[in-house]
């Protein structure tokens, strides 16, 4: 098949490529190489990309549309998997106008592409943000998400929106998935676990939210991979619900919680990272961030109905996977 795949520098859009690429798919990568973190991490990622023949760059801004348009042009994919995004909660707070531009100007051209190319399945990315801070867990896709407190979490529930309102008008089988918390080997340097690993590194305090209080449900990025790659081939189908479905009544569209269903505690999660490493954090205990929630719990049944998986690598795996990739990484640079 063919792909269009946007944010594919990005930590989940390269992890994505590279395995439709070994399965010899054709892979057409959009990323604006923005410098929100380290471009040369970015740069790196589409470099073992390029490696495959079947691959194609293109280096753009998806709030650009004339661009996006052309680069889809070319591309003519079959399926279409929007990962590009501006990430990160705290990170609305400080510069909202990214988020704006980004997930909402961005995903509406991206929908435009879909339209005009008559896409097999469009797959776009959401986040468990739009759960809010629910007290009720685990969380279903059915539940409601009209509050959301972060500009990150308001823009991926509008982005959920787009997409439905464009499935029902132009009967495009779409799916948005729900992220839990993903790391792991080549992830953001701004998400917790690379940051507990440099602070332990160098001996500095890391920064500890909630004094801790705070749990997730951390989601291994090859799991992650696997049940996107196992949605590609589930589209939606208008009018065929399964058991507990969040399918729409009105369009070929549903939303999908990826996540194992484990939420582990912060400090347990930094008590991993400490055993990994061998050494002790120094913590710098902190109040709760604006827009930050308590707790995250998927409930992935609707995942494994549809596609008979469910994720379930282990937190100490997943944490000496990125450790050792990150000494790896950075004794190369």
């Amino acid at each position: 098949m063919r792909f269009l795949i946007t944010g594919s520098a990005g930590f989940i859009g390269f992890h994505l490529a590279r395995r439709l690429l070994d399965e010899d798919h054709d892979v057409f990568g959009v990323d604006g190489f923005t410098p929100y973190y380290d471009v040369e991490l970015k740069r790196a990622r589409h470099d073992i990309l390029l490696r495959y023949p079947k691959f194609s760059e293109r280096i753009l801004m998806i709030e650009d549309g004339a661009a996006l348009v052309a680069a889809a042009d070319e591309a003519a994919p079959e399926v279409v998997v929007h990962l590009a995004a501006q990430a990160g909660v705290r990170y609305s707070v400080e510069n909202p106008r990214a988020y704006i531009e980004s997930n909402l100007v961005g995903t509406f051209n991206l929908l435009e592409v879909a339209r005009t190319h008559g896409v097999r399945h469009l797959l776009l990315a959401s986040t468990s943000s739009v759960y809010g801070d629910n007290e009720a867990t685990p969380f279903r896709e059915t539940d409601p998400v009209a509050h959301p407190v972060s500009l990150y979490a308001a823009t991926k529930a509008s982005g959920e929106l787009l997409s439905h309102s464009y499935s029902h008008l132009w009967n495009i089988p779409t799916t948005a998935f729900r992220f839990f918390t993903v790391y792991g080997p080549w992830g953001r340097p701004d998400m917790a676990l690379f940051k507990f690993v440099d602070g332990i590194l160098s001996g500095t305090a890391i920064d500890v939210y909630n004094a801790g209080e705070m749990e997730r449900d951390f989601t291994y990025v090859s799991d992650l991979v696997e049940a996107v790659r196992r949605l590609v081939d589930t589209p939606p189908e208008l009018g065929k619900p399964v058991a507990g479905d969040s399918l729409s009544p009105s369009a070929p569209w549903r939303v999908v919680n990826i996540g194992r269903g484990a939420p582990v505690s912060l400090m347990d999660f930094i008590a991993e990272t400490e055993r990994a490493l061998g050494r002790s954090a120094k913590l710098n205990l902190l109040p709760m961030q604006q827009g930050d929630v308590r707790r995250t719990m998927a409930d992935p049944t609707l995942l494994e109905t549809l596609t008979g998986y469910r994720p379930g690598t282990g937190l100490r795996e997943g944490v000496e996977a990125f450790c050792a990739w990150r000494e790896a990484y950075y004794r190369q640079s």
